[in-house]
């Protein structure tokens, strides 16, 4: 199964008091393929390191570029389908460019795209997500 991290939904799940910290432990297990571009890895460094410190942000990082079931994706398109907050348009654009099977967000951004008949996308909340794996 590949899949498309929001960054709300990964910074939610690193913690090991999380609710949401089978969804990252999933992961490290190689239970779905994480799907992720350049911009996307920024934006997880940018917020990590908001959150948590630099050295987190670098541990945590390398932990997901060097993992087995990662998706490097490269979008040749952009397609702008998120008109709220076009800086969620890099989620978007990966997942399609990859061929995901979920986008993953709590983001409610992401509702419009419930409405689109092309190109289908299906968006899951993180709740939704951890009962799946």
């Amino acid at each position: 199964m590949k899949v498309v991290l929001d960054t709300n939904v990964l910074l939610v799940s690193i913690s090991p008091k999380s609710k949401f910290r089978p969804i990252f432990d999933a992961f490290i297990s190689a239970n779905y393929d994480l799907c992720v571009t350049t911009d996307i890895l920024v934006e997880y460094e940018e917020i990590f390191t908001r959150h948590m410190g630099g050295d987190f942000a670098e541990y945590t990082l390398q932990l997901i570029e060097n993992a087995p079931n990662i998706h490097w994706t490269t979008k040749y398109f952009k397609w702008h389908l998120i008109k709220a907050d076009p800086d969620d348009n890099k989620f978007v654009d990966c997942a399609i460019a990859s061929n995901a099977d979920f986008i993953v967000s709590n983001d409610k951004h992401f509702d419009v795209l419930h409405d689109l008949s092309f190109p289908k996308l299906n968006v899951l909340k993180a709740a939704s997500f951890l009962k799946m794996i």
